[in-house]
């Protein structure tokens, strides 16, 4: 089947799908993450044959491994989305004009959202979650190192479509090779917005190229602030969680700026990363507060390209600056806009943080590790955007949602 055509199927069946009932789509989130549990020996052993093609110290085989916990927490997600409320159809402002004509502005959805993402299989289950409750069809493209993994769970969800005689392209997966994204990017008046998910590289691409609107998610150079009045327990709790619970994904820790009043705090604030042998690039003022005590072989002097990368690894660069000022500059200068954060005692020098950055998500003594959907209360999430207009940061059920305006009369017309 020619791309067009199912470009074309994915348009047409959004129309159906958003006069669903609530309910129904609820039970197909259920019986989906049932079957992901029961399907789990399945997926398991498709995914390994993705990993097999993968070298364990590329930065992106965390992202593609599946385990059986991974799995349940997925299924987790998916049932978290069912029991959502539905966005739709919720009224946003409603009013009588003068003229007795009644308007009503709702919630409607999208319509068909094309999601590009890479080595990343659970991004499929949760994008077809978040898209089928919001009544859009999802148009997916994963990355051919996630191939074996991503159909082996479009073969679950269609299965699952089948059993409750939903059209199964409500949910698509295109074939993984470079001609289908670029067919993808171009499918203008079938599909309604693209979203990449991925590296600085990915979402480059799809900018430059995508004739249809793009929502761009996922690239995060993120810092952390430590200010001169900051904690130095909850400040290593913090950087340590930040920099090491998962260095895969987007909203992990890449520079931690330090003010030079507390150098002298500075190894003790990174200990704990030597347990996860973390590389750090150190500015020169830095490196010398380490290099007595920070393991040789993991302490590296800084250049300038080891500040505003996005190292998805155990790696970190350390700048020094003299003030606050002096941090928000540098985060302006190399921040994705995606999450960051201080770590401070002093409430002026919070507000001012807070008030000045510009980012999805801004923090106050807290790790950006919470820069997700379902920790921010909104069940699985499509990406987190890093833009301004439409949607920004985690993007759940509402940033799925467009609008239309409800006009009802008893035969009014317009004078000139």
């Amino acid at each position: 089947m020619e791309l067009k055509e199912l470009f074309e199927n994915a348009a047409n069946a959004s129309r159906s799908l958003g006069l669903l009932a609530a309910e129904k789509i609820n039970t197909v989130l259920r019986d989906l993450a049932d079957e992901a549990i029961k399907q789990t020996p399945f997926l398991l052993a498709e995914n390994e044959k993705d990993l097999e093609r993968m070298s364990k110290e590329d930065p992106r085989y965390d992202r593609l491994k599946l385990t059986e916990k991974r799995i349940q927490d997925i299924a987790n997600d998916i049932r978290n989305v069912a029991g959502l409320e539905s966005p739709l159809n919720k009224t946003l402002i409603e009013k009588t004009l003068s003229n007795g004509l009644v308007l009503k502005k709702i919630r409607v959805p999208i319509g068909v959202i094309g999601v590009i993402y890479e080595a990343r299989p659970n991004v499929t289950f949760d994008v077809f979650s978040l898209c089928i409750k919001t009544g859009n069809v999802s148009v997916l493209k994963g990355g051919s190192d996630a191939a074996f993994s991503n159909e082996a769970i479009i073969s679950l969800i269609h299965k699952i479509l089948k059993t409750h005689n939903i059209d199964t392209s409500v949910a698509l997966l295109l074939p993984s090779d470079r001609t289908a994204t670029e067919s993808l990017l171009n499918a203008t008046g079938l599909v309604d917005v693209i979203i990449p998910r991925g590296s600085q590289q990915l979402i480059d691409f799809v900018r430059k190229n995508a004739k249809v609107p793009v929502i761009e998610t996922g690239a995060g150079i993120v810092h952390t602030y430590f200010d001169e009045s900051g904690e130095v327990e909850k400040g290593k709790a913090i950087i340590h969680n930040a920099k090491t619970r998962r260095v895969s994904v987007c909203n992990a820790l890449d520079c931690l700026i330090i003010h030079t009043a507390r150098l002298t705090d500075l190894p003790v604030l990174v200990e704990p990363l030597t347990s996860a042998n973390v590389e750090i690039f150190a500015d020169e003022p830095s490196y010398s507060a380490l290099k007595d005590s920070y393991p040789p072989s993991l302490l590296k002097l800084a250049t300038d390209e080891h500040f505003g990368i996005e190292f998805l690894d155990y790696k970190m660069s350390v700048k020094t600056v003299a003030s606050l000022t002096e941090a928000l500059d540098h985060i302006s200068r190399y921040s994705s806009k995606h999450s960051e954060a201080i770590i401070s005692e002093n409430e002026s020098n919070i507000e001012i943080f807070l008030n000045a950055v510009d980012a999805a998500a801004v923090y106050a003594n807290t790790s950006t590790a919470f820069t997700d959907g379902a920790q921010f209360g909104l069940g699985a999430e499509i990406g987190i955007s890093t833009q301004k207009l439409h949607a920004r940061g985690p993007m759940g059920l509402e940033e799925l949602t467009s609008y239309k305006w409800i006009v009802r009369g008893e035969g009014q017309v317009r004078g000139n």
